[in-house]
């Protein structure tokens, strides 16, 4: 079986069709602390322009809630003493009362926070894509019952897919000086082992990986920097295009990555 392909832009351009003239949809944004959401507010604002979406959600933690204007678009949840989430049934109930959410990171590094994001993705009913520290604290809380969870995308570093195969005592060693076909290999049988979604970056290379195929397309061919690729506009484009192909993820993140 072959399982490995490295693609040319755009052989999935035809899901484009599926993207409906009218609003559809509702997206949670997810992400931020007490002093830091700026991404989140550009990320939130860039999906809502770029996509149909009917209702683009920014969820902050609610110690932001007195110095922020009180906008429509903005949900609230229960936060620390130091500005991030807190564990809460509201959070879990924001996470299934949309059609997908997008999980940015920005979160203080504390296990309460931790904790209440790993409830929340373990339990969520909707599709959910995790990226920039977000992933770092999922490691850190329940990973095992979270990479069960095949609602689930984790777009990260190679450097923090080597932390997660640790965490599950993974038998296969991922590392930053791997080729590109032993990377696609590990990924291979890791969403064979586990039901989720993976986008990666690895030797000039984006790797997008579920149910055991995985997919490779040149960096310098999407028009992206490495930098930029976590800045969360590549998150958002993957989010808006697997909305409206919920059953063709590998595809609808191929299709985003050519769309710069």
């Amino acid at each position: 079986m072959v399982f490995f392909e490295k693609l040319e832009p755009n052989p999935y351009e035809d899901l484009k069709w599926n993207i409906p003239e009218q609003k559809q949809g509702a997206v949670n944004v997810i992400g931020g602390n007490q002093q830091n959401f700026k991404t989140e507010v550009k990320t939130t604002e860039f999906l809502a322009g770029v996509y149909p979406v009917q209702e683009t959600w920014l969820v902050l933690p609610d110690a932001l809630k007195k110095s922020l204007p009180n906008l429509p678009n903005f949900k609230f949840l229960p936060s620390t003493d130091t500005g991030s989430f807190a564990e809460s049934q509201e959070m879990i109930d924001i996470f299934n009362a949309v059609d997908y959410n997008l999980v940015l990171g920005d979160f203080s590094k504390n296990s309460a926070t931790g904790k209440a994001l790993a409830s929340a993705v373990k339990s969520s009913e909707k599709m959910t894509l995790v990226t920039r520290d977000t992933v770092n604290l999922l490691t850190e809380n329940m990973p095992e019952q979270v990479l069960m969870n095949e609602n689930l995308v984790i777009m990260a570093s190679v450097m923090q897919l080597q932390k997660l195969l640790r965490a599950v005592y993974y038998p296969k060693m991922l590392l930053m000086t791997s080729s590109l076909m032993q990377v696609a290999e590990i990924l291979h049988k890791f969403t064979l082992s586990y039901p989720i979604g993976i986008v990666t970056l690895h030797n000039g290379q984006i790797l997008v990986a579920k149910d055991g195929a995985v997919k490779a397309v040149e960096l310098a061919k999407t028009g992206y920097l490495a930098m930029s690729f976590w800045n969360g506009e590549v998150a958002a484009k993957i989010v808006g295009m697997n909305l409206y192909n919920p059953n063709r993820f590998i595809e609808s993140a191929v299709v985003a990555l050519f769309e710069n």
